[in-house]
């Protein structure tokens, strides 16, 4: 009989910080950055996840989420749907009682994901470069407990957020997040458009940026 062999998953990074966004914000969270992404985000903060990282198998992986003791996780990347084996890991969190969320792109394929997982999905708006990735039949698969995040990092790209969350009714299928590109709009700015259009979004900051900048592994 041939040996088990142990489902791995390419790993960036295991680490516990504090949750910088979306509905878990400022909660204790241990995040799992998967390797490799197949897009190239004009802004992307992560790039360092794109290539390396290190074969680990599912089990190693809850045995160091769980030395953490904490009850929320993220799997992030990269773009973690990337690897097929993520879906195995997102069910394995879940199964072990954890709060678990998933930071993905938008341009693969939710539909596997695990209804308890809390999907943040991301909509690409032009100035990222990747508006064609966009899938946008993965709004049909949105749960009431998921979130759309749009990255706004001109006035054309708020116009764009705008009028994505009309034409689609948003609002009606989740939280929707519009977050400023650090650098690029500040951060009053995006909260005045919001406010003066009175659009039924969520404005956000990243908080771990606040606190520790774009420190790896913060």
């Amino acid at each position: 009989m041939p040996p088990i062999v142990a489902e791995r998953l390419r790993i960036t990074e295991i680490f516990h910080s504090i949750q910088g966004e979306a509905d878990a914000i400022g909660w204790r969270t241990v995040f799992v950055r998967l390797t490799g992404c197949p897009l190239r985000c004009v802004w992307c903060d992560t790039t360092y996840s794109f290539h390396g990282g290190e074969w680990r198998a599912i089990d190693d992986i809850l045995a160091e989420v769980a030395s953490h003791g904490a009850h929320h996780v993220c799997v992030t990347g990269g773009e973690p749907l990337a690897q097929k084996r993520c879906l195995a890991l997102l069910q394995r969190l879940c199964d072990a009682g954890y709060e678990v969320s998933l930071e993905t792109s938008g341009a693969l394929d939710v539909a596997g994901v695990d209804p308890r997982v809390r999907k943040v999905m991301d909509l690409k708006a032009p100035d990222s470069g990747e508006t064609a990735r966009n899938l946008w039949s993965n709004l049909d698969h949105l749960l009431p407990n998921d979130q759309v995040k749009i990255v706004i990092a001109s006035r054309a790209d708020y116009e764009w957020a705008r009028s994505a969350v009309a034409t689609h009714a948003l609002e009606r299928r989740c939280m929707v997040l519009f977050s400023p590109v650090w650098g690029k709009v500040e951060p009053r700015e995006l909260a005045e458009w919001i406010i003066a259009d009175r659009l039924p979004v969520r404005f956000q900051l990243q908080l771990h940026k606040l606190l520790w900048n774009d420190t790896p592994g913060r």
